[in-house]
């Protein structure tokens, strides 16, 4: 069996996923949260059943220890389906990172060096590591980056227009995040439609909490809207995207904000939250329907930061043979994608509203049979791609 155990390790979290790969099936998943502050929460799915508790864990390697519980006492066992390989989930790989990787000595040293760029990240995912090659000592560890998927972007799409030898020092560039995310899309929307994904021209919508557009020329990643941080880019649930950088500048002067606070404002207040005191679209979408104006405005500011993207990435890419939405707002909200499209006919694009109502699992075309550029719904799964890839480097 081609088993991976796939591991996403937040500050005080630990995400998991035991995968068959050949057979893209999920054998177990479980979250623990709220590691390292008092009591928190344990979640184990499994063969269709799902197991609860409450859970004290002080440090990384205890939240491993728990999940290796949950294994023994609700399955399926460890022995009988032994990972392979263990492929960890890192946020920043900088430059350096540019595909899967083994992880090694230096490789950790490599991820905590990049912990400037990415330090509420970064530094938790190395901690997931070591408590992980601590209870999984004997087969190899894979570190896939966000970042990975964008370092074909060429240096046009990724330089920022400041001093040239402060942005080298400082390792000032466009990154872009969601990678994992927008190469299984692309593929599985390449799938989707039966034609090879290097002959394809695609934009690939992610619209989660956290939201980002990429455009993919023939599998690589030409141009993605998040920057050196998942900020920049799209309205978000809580961040605010695109700004103006003297608005910060005014704020400093005229308001008393230091970099602390309007880190945490553009971060965590801003988005939708900061314009509708919404942070879930669901919400947004239910308060715009009562006719509450500041709900009604967030989402058409949403929606027209969205065909703003579709326009210049059309503009970049020279044809679009595809449009595909993901993540929890992407694949669920009929209202955000018919409002992120209207106004695109000229692009090629005629929604089918029918289409565009329903609700799935699959990857589906929400676009006219006539319509020039294909629009589809392509559920993300970052842990299947992220153990794809494991085992694509472990050969097995």
């Amino acid at each position: 069996m081609s088993v991976v155990l796939v591991i996403n390790s937040g500050s005080s979290s630990l995400k998991y996923q035991l995968i068959e790969v050949e057979a893209s099936q999920t054998l177990a998943s479980g979250l623990i949260e709220r590691i390292g502050r008092g009591v928190g929460h344990s979640r184990h799915d499994s063969l269709g059943s799902t197991w609860d508790a409450a859970v004290e864990v002080a440090d990384h390697e205890g939240a491993f220890a728990v999940m290796l519980e949950a294994f023994a006492a609700h399955g399926p066992s460890l022995e009988a389906h032994a990972p392979i390989a263990i492929g960890h989930r890192v946020v920043q790989g900088g430059a350096r990172f540019i595909e899967p990787t083994v992880i090694t000595p230096l490789v950790k040293i490599n991820i905590d060096e990049l912990s400037a760029l990415a330090p509420l990240h970064n530094p938790a995912n190395l901690e997931g590591i070591e408590a992980a090659q601590r209870a999984f000592p004997d087969v190899p560890h894979v570190a896939v980056f966000d970042t990975a998927f964008h370092q074909t972007m060429p240096p046009a799409a990724y330089t920022y227009a400041i001093d040239r030898k402060l942005a080298e020092k400082h390792r000032i560039r466009r990154y872009g995040f969601h990678g994992t995310s927008h190469r299984f899309v692309s593929r599985a929307a390449a799938d989707f439609l039966e034609r090879p994904v290097d002959e394809l021209r695609m934009i690939v919508l992610h619209l989660g909490n956290g939201a980002s557009a990429c455009a993919v020329a023939e599998g690589r990643s030409v141009e993605t809207s998040m920057g050196m941080t998942p900020l920049e880019g799209l309205v978000m649930g809580t961040r605010s995207g695109d700004i103006d950088p003297a608005v910060l500048l005014h704020l400093e002067r005229r308001a008393g904000f230091d970099a602390d606070g309007l880190d945490d404002l553009l971060n965590t207040k801003s988005g939708i939250l900061g314009l509708s005191g919404h942070a879930d679209m669901r919400d947004l979408v239910a308060s715009r329907a009562t006719g509450d104006a500041a709900a009604t405005l967030a989402l058409e500011v949403y929606a027209h930061r969205v065909r703003a993207y579709v326009g210049a990435y059309a503009a970049q890419l020279g044809r679009v043979d595809a449009i595909a939405f993901t993540a929890g707002v992407g694949e669920n909200s009929s209202e955000v994608r018919e409002l992120s499209l209207a106004g695109l006919e000229g692009f090629g694009v005629e929604l089918d509203p029918e289409r565009n109502r329903v609700r799935g699992t699959h990857a589906r075309r929400i676009s006219t049979d006539a319509s020039k550029t294909a629009v589809l719904v392509v559920p993300t799964n970052e842990e299947l791609e992220i153990a794809r890839q494991t085992l694509e480097l472990v050969g097995a």
